[in-house]
């Protein structure tokens, strides 16, 4: 082996030293700031209560799939403790962390990029917080991921990161070691199908909707490289964009993976992906037009919105709530979102050096299948979460790696290296300074807003309202139902709005900012504050005494002294999070 292919297999296995301790840094950082005691949230209750441990079971409604409960069934299935579901998880999201960016070690051929894509990327707050959760979207990311660095060829001038590397050699054999000298194409190349399919079947399994508008991305490319041919042709020095590229670029010599190749892989993987949601649509919705119109009618549809206002919405959340719905007042917090205005400069300087370097499709199609992730959370619905642009994010850490790195080559060629690298480490320290206190603020949040579930349980037994029995009420029904061993109401919302019952009344109503509705007073129902919580304003309304069977408290009685013994807290909105006070 020549010097230089020694010296490139070296960097390669430090390369892969550094992502895997970025990913080992990520999933230490999530445990050390929030609690693996951190009770599970609405979306996890869900979720988790497929299984007997975490019961009773929840409604699953039509926008969710199976792929979050495959996810933690090795745990959530044998046991109820909620510190080894989060430590399970927090380990996954590390590993999905890894095996998400590994395949761009090979694709980029840079030193230092990847690693720092993978930082960028697990270094913002959100996603720190849901290492250990029981939520879609970072392994949604890390499926999107994983197949875009296998579609973007790599440079084959040298071996890449590995011995054995040979022109047309995938991406995907990163993941794997050096192929034996009996190898071929054809076997990286059928490599490179089963990972992509793979990894957007994983994906689709998880989240369908996240997925169909990236792949749909990748196959317009596919079609285009099968349709311009002369695109897939090396040109004058091994540029495909029939320039030679700059001086000290790495040369191209491999062939792409072929277009039909990249399309079938990846339309097999999200069919695949598919099946199962599709064989529940056609089971328990009749079809899968109905289920989509379900889901719909569950998450208020999409509506073309030209306007600023859902971008806004967005920078927002960053700052919390966990789920901005609705939405309206709220104010963007500019310090936390002063990172989003360096994204299209990050970016721009990404696609600039791939350009470069005649290899535009390396910055040019993961940026593609970000915009194609954000622009239905952007301007087609009316609320946000910081969660739901996290493929976004994944998708576009390789191109603005790509872009500190080729600055910091420029700064070196002009001599401004020791400018540039000190104020990068500023901003840079800076920024992981905000996260990490971003993280602890609403890690902290989320504890003592979910334990007014708790708060409400005890409120509901001191009044006789004990399993089985049926919540309503106008928030929170589902977490509170399932800690007081409750179901929730087939009809949600009906009760509090003041609508009579269609099938029986149930045993109490949560409320909270809406009056007791005009049935259940009729009835002789009372309302009973909720003392002590972490958020104003909760209810319990419950039947006469008689109706429960329970005995009438005395006038004026105090309620345990374990329900009173939380501080009351200026903060956060119980369901969602939204900070009160800044």
């Amino acid at each position: 082996m020549s010097t230089s292919a020694r010296n490139t297999e070296r960097a390669g296995r430090r390369d892969r030293w550094w992502l895997a301790g970025v990913c080992g840094a990520f999933g230490a950082l999530s445990l050390a700031v929030v609690h693996p005691g951190l009770p599970l949230g609405w979306d996890e209750l869900v979720y988790a209560s497929r299984f007997a441990p975490y019961g009773p079971e929840t409604p699953f409604s039509a926008p969710r799939t199976r792929g979050v409960p495959l996810l933690i069934a090795p745990v959530a299935a044998v046991g109820h403790s909620v510190p080894l579901l989060r430590c399970y998880l927090t380990v996954a999201a590390a590993l999905s962390l890894y095996l998400g960016f590994l395949p761009w070690l090979r694709a980029v051929a840079r030193r230092g990029v990847v690693p720092l894509a993978a930082a960028l990327y697990s270094s913002v707050w959100f996603a720190l917080f849901y290492a250990g959760a029981a939520m879609p979207n970072h392994y949604v990311a890390m499926g999107l991921t994983a197949a875009l660095g296998c579609c973007v060829p790599a440079p084959g001038a040298a071996p890449p990161y590995g011995t054995g590397a040979r022109p047309g050699a995938s991406v995907a054999s990163a993941a794997a070691p050096g192929p034996g000298p009996g190898c071929g194409p054809v076997r990286d190349r059928a490599r490179t199908w089963a990972a992509v399919a793979a990894a957007l079947a994983a994906a689709t399994l998880i989240r369908p909707n996240d997925t169909v508008w990236p792949v749909g991305v990748l196959l317009g490319a596919a079609l285009w490289t099968r349709l311009d041919p002369g695109r897939r042709k090396p040109g004058p020095g091994g540029s495909r964009l029939g320039r030679p590229p700059r001086s000290g670029a790495p040369v191209s010599t491999s062939a792409p993976v072929p277009a039909p190749g990249v399309a079938l892989a990846a339309t097999a993987g999200v069919l695949l992906g598919l099946l199962p949601w599709a064989v529940e649509a056609r089971l328990r919705f009749g079809s899968v037009l109905e289920r989509v119109r379900a889901a719909g009618d569950i998450q208020g549809g999409m509506h073309l919105q030209l306007s600023l206002d859902t971008v806004l919405r967005h920078a927002a959340a960053l700052d919390g709530p966990l789920l901005c719905r609705p939405c309206e007042g709220v104010t963007v917090g500019w310090a936390s979102a002063a990172w989003w205005l360096l994204i299209p400069p990050l970016v721009a300087l990404g696609v600039t050096t791939a350009r470069k370097e005649g290899r535009t499709a390396l910055a040019v199609l993961p940026a593609a299948a970000a915009a194609a992730v954000a622009v239905p959370y952007l301007f087609f619905m009316d609320y946000a979460a910081p969660r739901f642009l996290l493929p976004t994010y994944a998708l576009l850490a390789p191109v603005a790696a790509l872009g500190v790195c080729g600055a910091l080559r420029r700064a070196r060629a002009a001599r401004k290296l020791r400018l540039l690298v000190p104020l990068a480490a500023t901003v840079a320290l800076l920024h992981l300074g905000f996260q990490l206190h971003q993280l602890d603020l609403h890690s902290g949040i989320q504890a003592a807003a979910r334990q007014d579930w708790q708060r409400m349980e005890r409120v509901l037994r001191a009044h006789g309202v004990r399993p089985p029995c049926v919540l309503d009420g106008n928030s929170a029904t589902i977490p509170v139902a399932h800690t007081a061993g409750c179901r929730p109401a087939a009809q949600g919302h009906r009760y509090a709005q003041g609508h009579p019952p269609a099938e029986g009344r149930p045993q109490a109503l949560v409320l909270r900012g809406a009056p007791l509705p005009a049935w259940a007073a009729r009835a002789d129902w009372r309302l009973h504050p909720v003392p002590h919580t972490y958020n104003p304003g909760w209810r319990v309304a419950v039947p006469p005494p008689t109706v429960l069977g329970a005995p009438r408290r005395p006038s004026g009685g105090r309620l345990p002294d374990a329900q009173s013994s939380d501080p009351v807290t200026a903060g956060e909105d119980a369901a969602h999070g939204r900070a009160r006070t800044r």
